[in-house]
């Protein structure tokens, strides 16, 4: 078994589509009607038969009420790997990207959390 297909909740899939492809650089791999909604999935330029990526509306009270108290804690609802967080950090800020942690070694990975501008964080890490 492996995990083909992970989803993330948005509030607006439009924007993080926007955001997702051309701030951190993900390739849109399916974009389909599904009702109300569409079936927007994404994958890393590096691995196009990878993992998905899928940007999930947060339509359902559960969803949105999940996604704002993770936010306002502080905690992240996914992690990306980089091979190199500061060099990404750098990529990222010049793309417009707000942080709210910057690269910080823990142990031995360096993380650093990124706002995706949809109701969520992200953090990077370089293991």
């Amino acid at each position: 078994m492996k995990i083909i297909v992970t989803s993330i909740f948005v509030q607006d899939q439009d924007k993080a589509l926007e955001f997702y492809t051309e701030k951190l650089g993900f390739v849109k791999k399916t974009d389909v009607p599904a009702g109300k909604y569409r079936w927007i999935t994404l994958v890393s330029p590096d691995d196009q038969d990878g993992t998905e990526l899928l940007l999930e509306p947060n339509e359902h009270p559960a969803a949105k009420e999940f996604q704002k108290k993770i936010f306002a804690d502080g905690i992240p609802a996914t992690m990306f790997g980089v091979a190199d967080v500061r060099k990404e950090y750098a990529r990222l800020t010049e793309k417009g990207v707000k942080f709210t942690m910057e690269p910080t070694e823990m142990g031995p990975v360096t993380i650093a959390v990124l706002d995706d501008t949809c109701g969520n964080l992200i953090q990077i890490a370089q293991k």
